[in-house]
């Protein structure tokens, strides 16, 4: 097992607060000025040697871009209620979400999109998926199903990607960066899982080298068709539950009239 994924999480909210400050890289001076105390204040109370008012710990946390889940996790370890509420995707409450959701998916059909949370797995997703997953392992399809699990597994997309390389390239520095920012040992062991994947190891510099504007997503349908696609990813940036702020809508887009022609086949209106 790495050191990243054996490595315990901190407890204290100290601790916390001193480890989340060294993962946005600034300095007790600097979050001090942003919080507009003084940087002894901030020292004593990563110590332990102040304890910090339920306000200041949600105006710490606001200035280190925490998560709504981390920020809950500091509220109650310094003793405080947690701020923001996390509820089931499917609760009654989140009937608005889900509508808006099923309508972004509904209008991109017949283009694939799918919603992941945090930890990529699989929430929901509209027709166009299917033309990606045919043909993979039944398997990796099974909830909950794991969207980069089912990018890099041997018998996911791999068999049918045409640049395997960029795209490894491309989800492993992807899930890298969220694993060190957030601290997630979930997400650390999921990248060591992908890390043993077979797959042709590509640098940066090859990849900024071989496109101009994106890096498509290629692949051969299971008519032989080769599709071209790129991506985008939209989040609730006005989020205040814990559950919708960690829900993340990637979209793919044909990059090609041939990958359209073949999308509109796959799911027509």
């Amino acid at each position: 097992m790495s050191s990243q994924a054996a490595t315990a999480p901190p407890t204290g909210v100290g601790p916390l607060l001193r480890e989340w400050r060294r993962r946005r890289r600034r300095s007790q001076l600097e979050l001090a000025l942003e919080a507009g105390v003084s940087a002894r204040h901030i020292s004593f109370l990563e110590t332990g040697r102040s304890n910090p008012s339920r306000e200041m710990v949600i105006g710490l946390a606001a200035n280190l871009e925490m998560p709504l889940r981390d920020r809950n996790e500091l509220l109650i370890a310094a003793g405080y209620a947690p701020e923001y509420r996390e509820l089931a995707y499917e609760d009654p409450d989140l009937e608005p979400v889900r509508a808006a959701i099923d309508q972004v998916l509904a209008g991109h059909d017949p283009y694939p999109a799918l919603v992941v949370d945090r930890h990529w797995e699989l929430v929901t997703a509209n027709r166009g998926l299917g033309l990606l997953t045919a043909g993979v392992a039944p398997h990796l399809l099974e909830p909950p199903a794991n969207a980069l699990r089912l990018a890099l597994h041997p018998e996911g997309l791999p068999p049918k990607m045409l640049n395997l390389g960029e795209w490894r390239h491309h989800i492993l520095a992807r899930l890298e960066r969220h694993a060190r920012v957030s601290g997630d040992p979930a997400l650390a062991t999921l990248l060591e899982e992908l890390r043993g994947y077979p797959g042709e190891e590509v640098d940066e510099a090859t990849v900024t080298a071989a496109h101009d504007v994106f890096v498509p997503f290629r692949m051969r349908a299971e008519d032989g068709t080769e599709l071209s696609f790129f991506g985008t990813i939209s989040t609730f940036g006005t989020a205040l539950d814990v559950t919708v702020a960690e829900l993340s809508i990637e979209s793919f887009f044909p990059a090609d009239d041939a990958t359209a022609a073949a999308c509109r086949a796959f799911a027509p209106r």
